[in-house]
């Protein structure tokens, strides 16, 4: 069905519903959004699914691979260019069997790494060379786990490169008191977010900064003389897998690889719960799902090579979604044939360990074993692990104080975006935020009415997209009057119904007003997924549905944007409120859908906006910013991240977009900054310099402030 028939039969079911004399029949709107997301996750998996099903041959896979890797830096921000390392030595120290170099190097300038090379003092070189990527560690490189492998691997005669990913360990972005640990309460997911969120909006991301991470600290090791370039290798645990999985994708240095516990779960997947997979800021890929491209096409480029995954069996329901191992057993399954059709089966390997989320023994026998067989050729079995014993931190330190940053007084992640040089590159807006126009007979179906003293009361619902509809209240006084149609949108949903309450108050005054609920808000909020507790719950956010819709291809603001058109629509073709002028009041989140839907639909012809963000701009200028936390943090109703598009600002931002309105009125009251502190107005004035802009100090929303701002 299109979604004009769908439109048109859906506005017809709905006014052909009971009276108030029957039954009222509600849907359960808390599946809108999710069914919606299901939807697009089906398709991006159908997708796919075709596009494998028809790699039967070497070439088809070979053709494939080339695919990956050209479309992974297409969504990521685009190859950035080799820059010197500037590589240098800070300190050694030595240990039965290995010795330890602490290394700095940049892998942007100004972006320094802080890694340790562990070198064999037994066995000849050139040895094969490790790149051993960390897990989510605060402390990186130190953790206790990752030092053991290191070790081990040196012990075994690796030459092994072990370095802090981004905001970890030595390279902690956002300190607290000691310089080493995050002042973010998400840990090393808030440090890979927090930047990574602000990265999106100027067209780069933090996937891109650890892969490239991972590129030159390739470089970095294949360069050493005491190295074999022909015999490199990549591993690394939960997170560090899945760095290694995106080296795998755009680098044919390595000879094997071995991924243990990574995110080896697809977003768009069989049985998709929604918000899906989603995961902190490097491990995810907006724009994806379209594609069909997905988490685990990382991996094809590696084929026919060696590669070992090491999943956690206990994933599904301790770390990653429930689908995590069904998703990942499906998915191997596919390559396991690819690697068939290149003659190669033997040499891709799956063996989880029964043991939770870790670098455990076992799995730490199984890399041994792994690069003893495809980096040298060997047939013994490692049995036991040789001795290792960890170091303090503060021994693996290659910087004063343990911060690169202050120690080599070097660059962010923040403040390489904040310096980025953005040149504005005309765009239609609803394609850009993947917003959709109303299509059909477009109808606002009531399904019951009541009223207070001086009022009427409609309960209606208003089809907006496939499977999602729009539930709302229109209050009109029972005096009639021409006074304007308000249509109200709050991040907490319709909360002024109440008698002498919000709208109870307009309408008594003449005005008519709609309070309508949103993708995501109020009534359209999402319905927990299933799983365990410790997931579905730190799911069900504001952030986590709106990394899903990204992914997915439709960003969740345009979502909002065109609940809003669909609801302006269809309000405008009843008769009774036709002769209004349509007035568009927002709240906090909503005011950004608000403005995104005024520059698209000129029947809007006023806003009044409490409590909005002033800027993207000033996102990207904010080093904590509202919604910026993985864990989630702040409440839904003040996460902005709901708002973001990537690429946005190399097109539009929020004041020109204002702007663009004249001459409609556009009343900003008690903006905020991306902190979510109000700000004076004259800073907002000189931001929002239109003529048709109004500017007040407050973020009002009482009758009285509404009816004074709007007139009649």
């Amino acid at each position: 069905m299109t979604r004009r028939l769908f439109l048109t039969a859906a506005a017809a079911g709905a006014l052909a519903r009971p009276t108030l004399s029957q039954s009222v029949f509600y849907r359960d709107y808390t599946r809108c959004l999710p069914d919606y997301l299901r939807q697009l996750a089906k398709a991006a998996y159908e997708r796919r699914n075709r596009e494998i099903g028809k790699l039967t041959t070497a070439e088809a896979v070979r053709s494939r691979q080339r695919w990956v890797g050209e479309t992974f830096w297409k969504l990521i921000g685009g190859m950035p260019q080799r820059t010197p390392l500037n590589a240098r030595v800070t300190g050694r120290f030595e240990r039965p069997g290995y010795r330890v170099e602490k290394i700095v190097y940049e892998s942007q300038p100004g972006l320094h790494v802080s890694a340790n090379l562990y070198i064999p003092t037994a066995g000849r070189p050139p040895y094969p060379g490790v790149l051993f990527q960390m897990g989510h560690s605060v402390n990186g490189k130190a953790a206790e786990h990752y030092q053991k492998c290191c070790q081990g691997l040196a012990r075994l005669d690796y030459l092994v490169l072990a370095f802090d990913p981004m905001g970890q360990g030595e390279r902690t972005y956002y300190p607290g008191p000691v310089a080493s640990r995050t002042r973010l309460p998400g840990g090393a997911d808030d440090e890979h977010t927090v930047p990574g969120k602000q990265m999106l909006l100027v067209g780069d991301s933090s996937v891109r900064l650890q892969a490239w991470d991972a590129v030159r600290s390739l470089d970095y090791l294949a360069a050493h003389p005491m190295v074999d370039p022909k015999r490199l290798a990549s591993t690394g645990q939960s997170g560090g897998g899945t760095n290694t999985m995106l080296l795998a994708a755009v680098d044919d240095r390595l000879a094997a690889a071995a991924v243990s516990c990574g995110n080896t779960e697809n977003v768009a997947c069989a049985d998709f719960n929604p918000p899906g997979s989603t995961d902190d800021a490097e491990q995810n890929f907006p724009g994806s799902g379209p594609l069909g491209f997905d988490r685990w096409d990382l991996l094809w480029p590696l084929a026919p090579k060696p590669l070992l995954l090491l999943p956690s069996a206990l994933d599904f329901n301790d770390t990653y979604s429930p689908n995590y191992i069904s998703s990942g057993r499906e998915e191997f399954r596919k390559l396991k044939a690819a690697y068939g059709v290149m003659g190669a089966g033997e040499r891709l390997a799956w063996q989880d360990s029964p043991l939770p989320h870790n670098l455990a023994y076992d799995s730490r026998l199984a890399i041994y074993n792994w690069f003893e067989r495809w980096l040298k050729g060997s047939i013994r079995e490692i049995r036991e692990e040789p001795e290792v014993a960890p170091e303090p931190e503060e021994t693996l330190f290659v910087s004063e104080g343990g911060s690169v940053v202050r120690a080599f007084k070097g660059e962010t992640p923040f403040t390489l975006t904040k310096k980025r040089i953005i040149a504005r590159q005309p765009a239609a807006l609803d394609r850009l935020i993947g917003a959709e126009r109303p299509a059909g007979q477009l109808g606002a179906a009531t399904l019951a009415t009541t009223h207070f003293r001086r009022v009427t009361i409609e309960t209606i619902e208003i089809p907006s997209a496939l499977q999602v509809w729009l539930p709302g209240w229109i209050y009109r006084p029972k005096a009639g009057g021409s006074k304007p149609l308000v249509v109200m949108l709050d991040p907490a949903g319709r909360a002024g119904w109440q008698e002498e309450g919000l709208y109870d108050t307009l309408a008594s005054e003449g005005y008519a007003v709609c309070a309508l609920d949103v993708r995501g808000i109020g009534h359209l909020g999402p319905e927990y997924p299933r799983g365990n507790p410790r997931h579905s719950g730190t799911h069900n956010t504001e952030q986590h549905y709106a990394w899903a819709s990204l992914i997915l291809g439709k960003p969740l603001v345009g979502q909002r944007v065109t609940d809003i058109l669909a609801a302006v629509h269809a309000l405008r073709a009843r008769p009774d409120l036709a002769s209004r002028r349509l007035v568009l009041a927002a709240r906090g989140i909503l005011t950004v859908p608000a403005q995104m839907a005024a520059a698209l639909d000129s029947r809007i012809e006023m806003l009044y906006l409490a409590g909005g963000l002033v800027s993207y701009r000033n996102v990207i200028e904010t080093e904590e910013y509202v919604g910026g936390n993985y864990a989630g943090v702040a409440p839904s109703r003040n996460d902005l991240f709901g708002g973001f598009v990537p690429n946005l600002l190399l097109h539009t931002d929020l004041p020109e977009i204002n702007a663009s309105l004249a001459p409609r009125r556009v009343i900003l009251a008690g903006t905020t900054d991306a902190a979510g502190k109000t700000m004076d107005p004259a800073a907002v004035r000189r931001i929002h310099a239109g003529a048709n802009v109004e500017v007040l100090p407050a973020a009002a929303t009482d009758a009285v402030a509404l009816s004074l701002a709007i007139g009649g």
